[in-house]
Parts: structure tokens; sequence; C-alpha cells
């Protein structure tokens, strides 16, 4: 423990006598942050900051404040000075009490980073008591719901973007979904771009995908998903987006995506509260600007991954492990736990989950079918949903060969032969091969 001085010591955001059955009793959030002070100003007196700004202070003592609102300060409660760690537990009872996760990230990764005296500062990790866990949703419908429809076991979903990106008219557009549907592949996907554009309207190619799925659907005798962006202006315009998927399509055989982090934490739990008999699809779009590992100001993915979870996302992308052209590792890693474990182990603490259910990793960026088993590998589950979309489009034979190929790394895998073994008596999967490499 560090020596304080009897002025630091009188300061309301610091709790250095915190026992460990206090922090773990339930009244607390507890949070570690990376924090680097611009000049010299002491690590504990800039962590008290960080402390105050983020629960009930301001830039210094004001005469308005009571015993009660006081006892509501987070507080520093542990510092590691050589490595910049700091420790603070915030008052579950300072958050909105609906569960309401866009309160809580306001303050705990909100007006912190416009401080001053900081040079970095980022949310590495955070815990949770129960009795915040039981104000949230969590995800309803979960990727074992998604596995039972499309009637699969012990392998991941295959899935593919639809690309280009934009651009695609909407016969062209549910061609493309058909094409991967046909040669096998379960799950297609909008990417987080598609909309409403004047190209391709959304009514008009919903109707096309749902008459491209049914066509699929009967030829091969299997269940397809769609995966559709709702995301809009408002949220008016987001639920009569979905209103009309659902009028149009067959129950179970769409998910709902949201671009969480610009469309916003209140659509993630708004499609969550309204569509608790769909996969509600996280994409994460923007999340690099706070969690690649060379920001230092954000948090990282893991932390992004857990609020994915309460807020009540399905799935969520939590990137490659490094294996595709995403920055990503361990930290991917680490997120899956996060999302799929009842117990998770983050970088500092360790969360029991309780009831919330899991939330599936969705896997995508610069991935092909010559990836897929070293996907599963890093994982360590099945229970994740890979979209492909180059890796299968640009496939010598086409989107349908693309997804055959795709269907025959997964088989490989599962049957625990070589790619390359695999191949011999497998045309698609080794043109794969001579395309993307083993």
């Amino acid at each position: 423990m560090n020596i304080l001085t009897s002025f630091q010591m009188q300061k309301p955001y610091l709790g250095f006598s915190l026992t460990k059955k206090q922090l773990y009793g339930g009244k607390y959030l507890l949070a570690v942050f990376h924090v680097v002070p611009a000049g010299r100003e002491d690590l504990i007196d800039v962590a008290s900051e960080v402390a105050a700004e983020s629960s009930t202070g301001s830039n210094m003592r004001v005469k308005t404040a009571t015993k009660f609102s006081d006892d509501l300060n987070a507080k520093v409660y542990k510092v590691d000075k050589k490595k910049n760690l700091v420790w603070i537990a915030f008052p579950i009872d300072i958050f909105d009490r609906g569960g309401n996760v866009q309160n809580i990230l306001t303050y705990i990764a909100g007006n912190i980073y416009g401080m001053g005296n900081v040079k970095a500062l980022k949310l590495l990790d955070i815990w949770m008591p129960k009795k915040m866990l039981d104000r949230h949703d969590g995800p309803a419908y979960t990727i074992r719901d998604l596995k039972k429809y499309l009637g699969i076991g012990n392998r991941p979903i295959l899935g593919t973007i639809i690309k280009p990106k934009i651009g695609l008219k909407p016969k062209e557009f549910a061609k493309v979904c058909y094409e991967f549907w046909a040669g096998g592949g379960d799950f297609v996907k909008f990417d987080e771009p598609q909309a409403d554009q004047v190209f391709c309207p959304f009514k008009e190619v919903v109707k096309e995908i749902a008459a491209a799925m049914k066509k699929a659907r009967k030829e091969t005798g299997k269940n397809k998903v769609m995966s559709i962006n709702i995301s809009s202006a408002d949220f008016d315009t987001m639920l009569e987006r979905a209103a009309y998927v659902r009028k149009k399509m067959k129950k179970g055989s769409y998910a709902f995506l949201v671009d969480g982090l610009t469309a916003g934490w209140m659509a993630v739990q708004t499609a969550r509260r309204h569509f608790s008999d769909v996969f509600i699809h996280f994409h994460r779009a923007g999340h690099g600007a706070f969690t690649r590992p060379e920001n230092v100001f954000g948090f990282s993915v893991p932390v992004l991954t857990a609020f994915a979870r309460l807020a009540g996302a399905s799935g969520m992308h939590t990137g490659t492990a490094g294996i595709g052209k995403m920055k990503g590792g361990d930290e991917d890693v680490m997120a899956v736990g996060t999302a799929l474990k009842k117990v998770s182990k983050g970088m500092f603490f360790e969360q029991d989950w309780g009831y919330i259910k899991p939330c599936a990793a969705i896997a995508s960026g610069g991935l092909n079918p010559t990836k897929l088993g070293r996907v599963i590998d890093a994982f360590g589950t099945t229970d994740f949903i890979t979209t492909m979309g180059a890796g299968c489009h640009s496939h010598p034979g086409g989107t349908r060969k693309g997804a055959t190929a795709l269907v025959q790394a997964c088989e490989a895998w599962q049957k625990k032969k070589t790619l390359e073994q695999y191949a011999k008596t497998h045309i698609e999967l080794r043109q794969a091969i001579e395309k993307f490499g083993g």
C-alpha cells in the first residue's frame, strides 16, 4: 500500500481502507483503469479526480454536497504506480435502476476522457455484483436457439457478409444470398452500412431476400437465417423496419442487426426489449477508436463485450483472434469467454454472470475457408458465427462454391483431417486452398 499524506487521506474520493468484503459485498461496481498523468501530478491525485468526475464530483468541493451524496462518491481503492493502474469502486446506486447500459457508460467511460490532466486513460476491466446484474435483461434469444432452428450441433454457424459492401440492387443482393445458402451456408448478414439506400430500398430488398430464402430452403431442405440491419435515424423507423421483416419472413429465419456504437446502446436495448424472440446481432462499427491496444484512451474489447451482453445482445463481433485482417489477438479470445461463460475471467476480475444468458461471438474480417479451423481452435468453442465475405465471394467458382468450400473446411475440422487431406476428394476446398493458401 502506498504511504499517503494526511491531505490525500482526507480526500473524499479515496477508499484505501475498503475491505474485500465491502468491495465485493454488493454495493459497488469495480473497475480497473490505466491512467497516465499529463504532468507531474501524483497518480493518486489524478485517480481521485477520475473518481470524482465519474460519480458525484466537480473540480472542487461544492457547498451543496450532503452526507448522503458523499456516500455515493466513487472510491479509488488501489493503485499500482509502476504499471499506472488504478482500481475504482462505483456505488451501484448512482446508476439508473432501469437496467440502463448507456447510463453506466456515461459515468465510467464518459466525461473522464475529456480531463486535461491525463495523457492516457483506458478502462481495462469491470466487475458487477449480482444486485446490479439483476437490473438488466441480458440476451433472450441465444446462439443455442439459433443453432436449434438451423438444425446444427457441434460446429460454428457458417455465414457470409454480402459483398460488395454496398451497391447491389435488390435482386442482385438477394441472388448473392441465395447462392451462399444453396452452397450449404447457414447465415447471411447485411454489411453494417446497408440501410434504405435509393438503389436498394429496405422493403424491396427484404421482399427479394424472403423469396430467395424460400427457394434455398426448398432446394436444400434446411432452414436459413438472414441478419438484417434495422439501425435507423429514430426508434420509430427502426421498429417499423423490424415489423416489416416479421411480416415478410418466417419466424426464426431472421436476426436484427443493430450498429451498437453508432446507433447507440439505447437502440440495442430497445431491440432486445421489443423482440425477445429474435437474435439481436450487435455490430461494433467504430469500436477501434476505443479498443485498439495502441489507443491510450477508451476501453478494452472484453469491457465492450461485457456491456453488449448486459444490454441483451445475442451475438457480437469479437474479432478473429489475430487470424484475420482486424487488429486483435488475446483480447478477442478473452472477449469470447466474457460473452459465453457463466463465470468469465477478465484481465483482473472473475465475473459470475448468474442468470444472464450467453452472448455469442461473431468472427469476421479477412477470413476465408482455410482459416476456419484455426479460429475454432483459438476460440475454444463452436458456439460462434463466422461471417466470411470476400473469403467466400472471391472463390474461383463464385459464391456458391465458396460456401461449399467453407462447409468442407468445417467437415475437415470435425473429422480431424488436415485441409490438404480433405481437399484431395473435395474440389471446392482444393480451389480455396489454391486461391488463399493452406
